[in-house]
């Protein structure tokens, strides 16, 4: 096992089974590079969470329940699990510049069949399909990673993730503003353009690499399960990322919820606003990535958990205040986004040979905790309102940082700055 001191630079031992040749250094990531794939994966990851600020508007054009339109966003985020663990490993070991249009181009397929779903069950079905095929940002992150040199790996992957988490809170302003003006429908159809541009622009921009591994895809799969059996780091950052990420969806799918019900009553629109408040945080959260790259990682990690602690305390006295919800979303989305960030970047310094598999175990144990978030909210919001969803994320904040506090003691890979 890797000590602490351990530079990000120095692998762990390959989770390839069978090593690649070496291969030529590809040119560092330029600043329009970095945003390229910052905007791409924002836009990919925003087709999650089109339908959050819409739910009750959907469910009455379909005719279902509620309790029912709140499993779009579970079965999205199911959906986005099996994508990444299907489909993310296939980074290591396939030309990225063809895999990630590609991938682009099947999720507008399945954009257009949300916006034209005759039935509240086909658009379930077309939905999971969407979350499915909608992995690129996942692919640019461990690309970005590669790319990066090593004093300026955190930096940039930060600012890509950073991107990607944008995506999630300004989809959902997206998302009730075109609603509001046009229906739901339009939205999809828009979202399905613009992921066929982007498409285009990354098969022109996106360097070839050659493959890391040369493995079959049942092997590549298999060796995820190896990778994180056999380092503490990763285990340790899983159930991090997946109750962090279970307190995110919990809060922002309940507070769909909240923002629709006196005594606020807000419009599709002015709930999909609300989003530009979690941005702000996201901005605020970027610079983990910088900090990352000093060696502060570990203690950084442990105040964004106390910022979600604080933020879930502060919500239990929100339910009538939208001054106070506001507040709410930047002090949760700084913990939540920051906790992310940081735990991603350790994740890469793991291992050169497998980031891309790295990248599949974290973002699917992150959504296999975002739909069980989202699904607990549903369930909670009918049972016992915002008090009993407040109560549910100070337990999963509460158990994040005490994760967090006995797993510091331990030997774990930190990624500092070479000397």
């Amino acid at each position: 096992m890797p000590s602490p001191d351990t530079p990000a630079s120095s692998p762990a031992a390959p989770a390839s089974g069978r090593p690649t040749p070496p291969t030529a250094s590809p040119a560092p990531m330029s600043r329009g590079l970095t945003f390229l794939f910052a905007v791409v994966g924002g836009a990919a990851v925003g087709n999650l969470y089109w339908a959050q600020p819409l739910l009750d508007f959907i469910a009455r054009d379909l005719h279902a329940s509620p309790a029912a339109a709140g499993w779009l966003v579970t079965a999205t985020q199911l959906g986005y699990a099996a994508g990444i663990l299907l489909l993310v490993p296939l980074g290591d070991a396939r030309d990225r510049r063809r895999l990630i249009p590609v991938l682009l181009l099947c999720s507008a397929v399945a954009l257009l069949g949300c916006a034209l779903a005759p039935s509240f069950g086909f658009l379930l079905g077309a939905i999971t399909l969407l979350g499915m095929t909608t992995v690129s940002g996942q692919l640019l992150a461990p690309l970005a990673g590669d790319l990066a040199d090593d004093d300026h790996r955190g930096s940039v992957v930060g600012t890509v993730v950073s991107g990607i988490l944008i995506g999630i809170l300004v989809s959902r302003t997206v998302s009730g503003l075109i609603a509001g003006a046009a229906g739901w429908r339009t939205l999809y159809v828009v979202a399905a353009l613009a992921a066929a541009v982007f498409a285009a622009l990354l098969y022109r921009a996106v360097p070839s690499l050659a493959p890391k591994t040369r493995m079959s895809y049942l092997s590549l799969i298999a060796s995820v399960g190896r990778v994180v059996r056999r380092e503490r780091t990763v285990r340790w950052t899983l159930v991090l990322g997946a109750t962090a990420f279970a307190a995110f969806t919990l809060f922002w799918t309940a507070l769909t919820f909240l923002l629709s019900a006196p005594p606020f009553g807000c419009s599709v629109t002015e709930i999909g606003l609300f989003g530009l408040a979690g941005v702000a945080g996201a901005l605020a959260a970027r610079r983990a990535g910088r900090l990352h790259d000093r060696g502060l990682s570990l203690p950084v990690t442990g105040i964004a958990w106390a910022l979600v602690l604080g933020a879930f305390v502060l919500a239990a006295f929100a339910g009538r205040s939208v001054v106070l919800v506001v507040v709410v979303i930047v002090v949760l989305d700084v913990g939540v986004q920051g906790v992310n960030l940081l735990n991603q970047s350790r994740m890469f310094a793991v291992s050169d040979e497998a980031r891309s598999r790295l990248n599949t175990a974290f973002v699917t144990s992150n959504f296999l905790g975002g739909a069980l978030g989202s699904a607990a909210a549903s369930v909670l919001w009918a049972a016992g309102g915002w008090t009993a969803v407040t109560a549910a994320g100070l337990v999963l904040s509460g158990f994040g940082l005490l994760v967090w506090a006995l797993g510091r003691r331990g030997p774990l890979v930190v990624a500092r700055r070479s000397p």
